[in-house]
């Protein structure tokens, strides 16, 4: 039986009628060990398609092109279609067939009959986000200041200099698999509802995707949280011009303590 670790009944009425929606009417599909992996990828496709568009129209929209961090450097159809049909190729010959080996290894999750509270939603999902940043930070690092190990496995997601949407999950085949791993088993480690498990990995993918646009947007979630405690899109941007700098993917805390934060400044 699952246990609230907050019980709110406020929190609770919010989230409830959702999570009832989705038992009564979608159990097959939310049930499914195939679901994370289409929500993933569903995600990545869908938040990518505005900021392509974007990227395609370039000087045409100067409202939004001022705020292009490299405006030398203009992703071509081209390079969208590589990086799509890259991230597509890698879920579709070894996601999936990871996910159906995984049916015969591990049991199928149980769904709860209470939907989390709010305050187990935001606790909980920073706290995936953080183990996950903290897991991230130490695997980028180290495959930045080994050559072999970059060479083989991080390269190919620093093809181009001005990264793009489409371009986050231009993954090698171990880096997705080892970045698939973590947002798997981190919600399972922290004992996560499956609802904020799900909210978690499409906020993460929103800011993956906003990390790789392109654009210092001033509405994007680095301007919105206050004291500079996300990198977005300046600092993955400037990651890509200086590889030795800004290792973590979403926040900016352990490349100040480690003093590897780079701004475009």
């Amino acid at each position: 039986t699952y246990c609230t670790k907050c019980s709110t009944g406020a929190s609770d009425r919010l989230l409830q009628p959702l999570w009832d929606y989705l038992l009564f009417h979608h159990r097959p599909l939310i049930s499914s060990p195939f679901f994370p992996v289409l929500l993933a990828f569903s995600s990545y496709f869908l938040l990518s398609i505005p900021f392509a568009v974007l990227d395609l129209l370039g000087e045409k929209v100067p409202f939004f092109y001022q705020y292009k961090i490299q405006p030398d450097k203009q992703p071509t159809l081209r390079m969208m279609a590589k990086s799509f049909f890259t991230a597509l190729y890698n879920h579709i010959f070894f996601v999936l067939p990871a996910v159906i080996i995984g049916m015969f290894i591990f049991p199928a999750p149980a769904l709860p009959p209470e939907a989390p509270t709010l305050y187990e939603v935001f606790v909980d999902g920073l706290g995936t986000l953080l183990l996950f940043d903290t897991q991230y930070f130490i695997w980028h690092f180290i495959h930045h200041k080994n050559p072999q190990l970059y060479r083989w496995i991080h390269a190919i997601h620093h093809e181009y200099l001005a990264p793009f949407s489409w371009s986050t999950e231009q993954l090698s085949i171990p880096e997705l698999m080892t970045v698939g791993l973590w947002s798997n088993q981190d919600p399972i480690l922290l004992k996560c509802h499956p609802l904020t498990t799900w909210s978690m990995t499409v906020f993460s993918i929103w800011m993956s995707v906003e990390d790789h646009i392109g654009y210092d947007l001033p509405w994007t979630l680095n301007h919105l949280v206050p004291f500079g405690l996300l990198g977005g899109a300046p600092a993955h941007d400037m990651h890509h011009q200086k590889p030795s700098s800004n290792y973590a993917p979403f926040f900016s805390h352990w490349d100040i303590i480690f003093g590897t934060a780079s701004t475009p400044e």
